[in-house]
């Protein structure tokens, strides 16, 4: 097979009612390049006929190449696999739900070709989806901008357009825990966006549960930002005023002729003591668990299977 020019990057999980939808949308898009081009399923640790779905794909379009993982180790680590292993001079990962319609592909390799680095898709409507999701979507990222002081475009996902230096940038970053929406803003490089309508699922439901997003909004913050850590000292500051505070009203009371007893005394001072170590021990452990990940030195997925 020729070196492909644009890998396309698609992470699947559970997807049987898309896979051979998507493959036919993004076929005719690519072709329309003239260019060599290669799309990289990656299967994580799908447990419906996704795998068989692709495999039968794969043996008929060599173009088309499936990874499978051996059990589920989540999104964030299939567009890493799939951006490691693609040999493009522009990787392109999208959803195959087809809520980002593959045309705009053909927009941003113009965009490419213009000299940009990073292209993002930039959703101009969002379909299908709550307006809760959309209001705490927008509420992480200007988070996220508060906390890491990256600039994160709003209304973009995962669908963006990575030239081979900024892929290989990113691949060199050695961390466990990837949130590719603000690694992508620590990288760099010369970015631009063209926008889309999102459309709703052409099949099957979300596979982001709110417990995911919570997940991804933790790696998000964390993995680039000390500033929690920062706030057992603030809130360790404010603890101490208080109680320098509350013990000062003691002597105010005595001269109101206002008794209380010595419980008075401990109760509020311990209270905001417990609470203060809680929120600091809780912090810690936090930024430790990150560090026995990074310890443990793990690999971010294990391949089970390759076809092409």
């Amino acid at each position: 097979m020729t070196k492909p020019v644009y890998s396309i990057v698609v992470p699947v999980f559970n997807e049987e009612a898309c896979v051979e939808t998507f493959y036919k949308a993004i076929v005719p898009v690519m072709e329309q390049t003239g260019e060599p081009f290669e799309v990289i399923y990656v299967n994580d640790g799908s447990r419906d006929k996704t795998e068989e779905l692709v495999t039968a794909i794969c043996e008929k379009d060599e173009r088309i190449r499936l990874i499978s993982f051996s059990r589920n180790f989540g999104q964030q680590a299939a567009i890493h696999c799939g951006l490691a292993e693609s040999k493009g001079d522009a990787v392109i990962p999208i959803d195959v739900d087809l809520q980002d319609p593959p045309e705009t592909i053909l927009k941003m390799i113009e965009k490419w070709k213009e000299g940009y680095e990073i292209v993002h898709g930039r959703r101009a409507k969002r379909k299908g989806e709550t307006k809760f999701k959309k209001w705490t979507s927008t509420l992480f990222l200007k988070i996220i901008k508060k906390l890491t002081g990256l600039s994160i475009p709003q209304n973009v996902g995962e669908f963006k357009l990575f030239d081979r230096k900024a892929v290989d940038a990113y691949l060199d970053m050695p961390e466990h825990k990837r949130y590719l929406r603000g690694m992508t803003a620590w990288i760099g490089f010369k970015q631009t966006e063209v926008e889309f309508i999102r459309e709703a699922r052409v099949a099957g439901n979300t596979k982001y549960s709110l417990k995911k997003l919570v997940k991804l909004a933790e790696d998000g913050i964390v993995s680039n930002s000390d500033y929690p850590l920062t706030l057992a000292m603030k809130f360790g500051i404010f603890l101490g005023v208080l109680s320098v505070l509350c013990f000062g009203l003691f002597p105010l009371l005595l001269i109101w002729d206002i008794h209380v007893g010595l419980t008075a005394y401990l109760f509020p001072a311990m209270s905001l003591l417990t609470a203060g170590l809680l929120i600091s021990h809780g912090l810690t452990n936090l930024y430790l668990s990150r560090v026995y990940e990074e310890v443990k030195n793990r690999p971010r997925y294990i391949v089970g299977k390759r076809v092409n």
